[in-house]
């Protein structure tokens, strides 16, 4: 299987950054099966941080050897995934440490439900509601060295 990283370089061996990384799964290296999210993703990165190109790294994501890692699975926008995000986020959450976790990204368009949910502005049954007319795309992130090994760079596309 086939997924994306997007950012304003590439990432031929990928690596967790943990230092100020309060994202939807905790730190840790993300990728997507979805290239257009990926590249997406990279115009961001790079409007954000003034330099680099728009750059999307293609990686082999080896199943059978993920099969041993701790995975924590999203099917869809749930409160159990609203939850786990929400702590993150905050930096708050203490539960089980994974590998990898897998399941819907939380873009533009439902960081301000997320962001009320988080502000206790509207309950987790609303937040749900909103939620789910959203197209979300997925994320894998791996967040640990061993998680990392399941992946292997296969090509660099930038997107000048």
């Amino acid at each position: 299987m086939l997924l994306y990283h997007g950012s304003n370089l590439e990432v031929r061996e990928p690596r967790i950054l943990v230092a100020n990384r309060a994202l939807d799964f905790g730190a840790g290296f993300y990728t997507t099966s979805s290239e257009a999210q990926a590249a997406r993703w990279a115009e961001l990165q790079t409007l954000r941080r003034h330099r680099g190109v728009p750059t999307v790294t293609v990686y082999e994501f080896d199943e059978t050897k993920a099969g041993v890692l701790s995975t924590l699975r999203f099917n869809e926008a749930d409160g159990e995934w609203l939850d786990f995000v929400a702590q993150n986020r905050k930096s708050e959450y203490r539960g089980q440490r994974f590998d990898m976790v897998i399941g819907p990204v939380a873009n533009d368009n439902t960081m301000p439900v997320i962001n009320d949910y988080m502000a206790g502005s509207i309950g987790k049954e609303t937040a749900i509601v909103l939620l789910k007319p959203q197209k979300l795309t997925d994320q894998y992130a791996f967040l640990t060295a061993t998680a990392l090994e399941v992946l292997t760079c296969k090509e660099v596309r930038t997107h000048d």
